[in-house]
This record gives C-alpha cells, structure tokens and sequence, in this order.
C-alpha cells in the first residue's frame, strides 16, 4: 500500500467511475459548442491581485479560502478559486475583444482549489465547466447561457434541478439599495465580522448561511423594489426569453451568489437531493468585472456549472448513464507467431478507430478471457499455433457466446461490418 494519500477534501478520478465525469464535461460542453463558444484554457494559477480585485476582497474565496503563495522570485500567486476572472484576464491579454466580433463567446473545462471544510459535495480541489460570453450586453446572451445549461442538464437525463433567478441592479440603482440594506443591518444583532462586511458589501450578508443570520434577515429590504427602470426592463426580458424557450425558473429576491463582481442578471442551478451543498452551477452578468482588472468596459456574462456535483445530482435521481465500453474488440494471442499477428490486427483496428485491447503478459487462456470478459469487449479475436497454421483466427461474440473462424486476412474488414 502506497506511503501517500490525496490531500484532505481532494479526490482522485479512477476508472470506471472517472468515465461519467467525463460524460458530464461532453454532455455540458456539447451545447455550447453547438453554439459558438471557442475553447480556452488558463493556468491553474494567477497573480493574487487578480482574484483579489475581481472576486472582490470581502469574499470568503479572498479573505478565508483562497490557497495563495509567494514564489522563489518573489511574485505572490494564487490556485484560481474560479474561472471567470482568469478567462477575462487572458481574452484581454489576447485582445480576442479587438477582433471586430463581439460577444467573444468562450467554454472552459478544469479545477478549481478553494480552502473550505471538507464534506459530501464541497471539496478543496472540484472540477467546473464554464461558458463566458464577453463585450456585449444583450438579455439575450444571458437568456441563451440559462437556456443552454438547462439543456445540458436535461441531455444528462437530469430533471429534478430548479433555476433560481434574480437581479442585482447597476451602478445606478444598486447604491441606493445598498445604503438600504446597510442601515436595516445595522440593527441587528450580529457578530463583528458581519458587521464589518456589511459595511464592505452588504449584500454579501444576505448570502451568509447560518440559521442565526438568516432568521434575523426576515423583513430586509429586497433589492427589486429598488431596481431603476433600464434595469428592470432587461430583467423582464430575460424571463420573457426564457419562458418561452419553455425553461422554467423560480423568482429568488435574495439571490446574491459569493462573488463581489455580479451586476444584473444573477442565477442558480440548484438540486435539492444534495442536502447542504445543493448548487450545482450558477453565474450571471459581470458588467464592471474588466474595469477592475484594468480593461476596457466590456459587459460580460457568464456560468460555471459543477462537475462532481452534477455527478451527485445524477446519483441523486439515479440516473444512469449510458458510457459505451472502451473496448469493443479484446486479442487474445496463444503463442509468440499469434502475438505478432494479433499486435498488428489490434494496430490496424486502432488506426481505423476501433476501440480495441491485447492481452499482455504470458497469461495462459483462461486468464486471458478473464481479463476479456472485464474490458467490455463485444468481440473477442483468439489465435493459436493450429488457427494461424489453416490462416485463421476464431472470432468470438462476447454476447451470444457465438464463435466462427475467420480468416486472418479478412479479421479486420469483419470486424470493422459487425460493430459499424
């Protein structure tokens, strides 16, 4: 047994189970896409400042989970806690939004490292899928990235999530609201670092997940009754357009989500047979997020929807997926001739992109078809001395239990017409 283990709340990926993660990453990948999102990948990690600045500094990611470092030549570092700011960070850098085509529509797929109290659904180290559609603002971006995440969750086979909706507001209305909700908090009995960040961003407060805090909360001023007319107006349309794309979702006035950069639209995917830890994925409209990172005004929205929490979602509702073996032809050689011959059918098989495996080792025959029997294969191909010597092989079928002797000249092309 190996000296080491994964570090606390981290989780190694193994076969077989590591194969619906990734049906989960093509399942949300595919409809974006489908949809014009290029693919983008960025380092697992970043200058500090940019986490800092774009995450917001009050956040529980900045201040209490944020995993940062100093380097050997002094820079200060950080594992991204999330995809947005990186991406932004790196289309900026690449001046994609200069190329005349905005919005530049992006996917991503990777880990994410967040200091936080290990348990069922909440780990140190998690895997997102994420889409950010940068330089445009339209309702009708936002209403597309909803639509689309609903329309992966569903392929998934998924159907007991809710979509939670809100609005946050602008740089217009929001302050007013702001100093609202600041004064309403005043008044309660809470705890001196609550205190201190409802004097940072009071909106964070209404996020806080404790019971004492949330019961206090009853009665707090709602941030739609402050909503400026332009604000409200985008936000009907985005329920008009997703109503009738014929998703549903649930009004929450005291939907903030944990990131200080989100303006207007801000959503929820949430799945309630996942106990505490029940998002699956959300994200929303971040108009201000590349001044703060010191780019042009680009209004940008965006979702990052949860891998392994989408897998326990799936559990959750026992769904099933269907994941096609990984092999569907297994070689058998009995012989040092039968290897040689086998190893090039195996090789011309993978060439013409025909999952397929070999028995490696001096493993007798009922060792091999043991080991032939657990790769999935439907097709098992055998050779001995006394086959190759007639210039056949036998072709077993792994569901009928059916055998034939085929030619080792026409192994391929037969093979090649079953599984087509």
């Amino acid at each position: 047994m190996s000296t080491f283990k994964a570090p606390k709340g981290t989780y190694d990926l193994i076969p077989p189970e590591s194969a619906k993660y990734l049906a989960v990453r093509e399942a949300i990948s595919a409809p974006l896409r489908n949809s014009g999102y290029g693919y983008i990948e960025t380092p697992g990690f970043e200058n500090v400042e940019l986490f800092a600045r774009g995450v917001g500094e009050s956040t529980d990611i900045v201040t209490k989970e944020m995993y940062a470092f100093e380097t050997k030549g002094g820079d200060r570092l950080a594992l991204r806690p999330e995809g947005t700011a990186s991406v932004l960070r790196a289309a900026l850098e690449a001046n994609l939004h200069k190329a005349g085509n905005l919005p530049v529509k992006l996917w991503y797929s990777g880990s994410y490292y967040r200091y936080e109290r290990p348990q069922k659904g909440r780990y140190r180290h998690f895997s997102q899928v994420g889409a950010e559609a940068i330089g445009a603002e339209d309702p009708a971006l936002d209403a597309e990235l909803i639509i689309l995440a609903d329309q992966a969750y569903r392929s998934l086979g998924l159907r007991n999530f809710r979509i939670l909706l809100n609005s946050l507001g602008d740089k217009e209305c929001r302050p007013v609201y702001r100093a609202a909700l600041q004064e309403f908090l005043r008044g309660l009995d809470l705890d001196e670092e609550t205190l201190r960040r409802a004097e940072i961003n009071p909106l964070r407060v209404l996020d806080d997940k404790r019971d004492d805090v949330q019961k206090q909360l009853t009665g707090a001023p709602l941030l739609r009754d402050y909503l400026c007319y332009a604000c409200k107006a985008y936000h009907e349309e985005v329920r008009d357009l997703i109503t009738a794309a014929g998703v549903t979702f649930e009004d929450d006035p005291k939907l903030v989500r944990g990131l200080d950069y989100y303006t207007r639209t801000t959503f929820e995917f949430v799945h309630d047979g996942l106990g505490s830890q029940s998002a699956v994925g959300g994200g929303g409209r971040y108009d201000g997020l590349s001044e703060m990172i010191g780019g042009p005004a680009l209004p940008s929205v965006g979702w990052a929807l949860g891998v392994d929490r989408t897998v326990l979602a799936l559990e959750a509702e026992g769904v099933e997926l269907e994941i096609p073996a990984s092999t569907s032809v297994f070689a058998v050689p009995l012989g040092e001739e039968a290897r040689r011959v086998l190893f090039g059918v195996v090789t011309e098989l993978r060439k013409l992109g025909v999952p397929a495996d070999f028995s490696y080792g001096a493993k007798g025959l009922k060792g091999a078809m043991k080991n032939a029997n657990r790769s999935g294969a439907r097709y098992t191909v055998v050779a001995g001395e006394r086959d190759l010597a007639e210039g056949v092989v036998q072709l077993k079928d792994m569901e009928s239990g059916e055998q034939a002797a085929v030619g080792v000249g026409e192994i391929v092309a037969e093979l090649r017409s079953r599984l087509s």
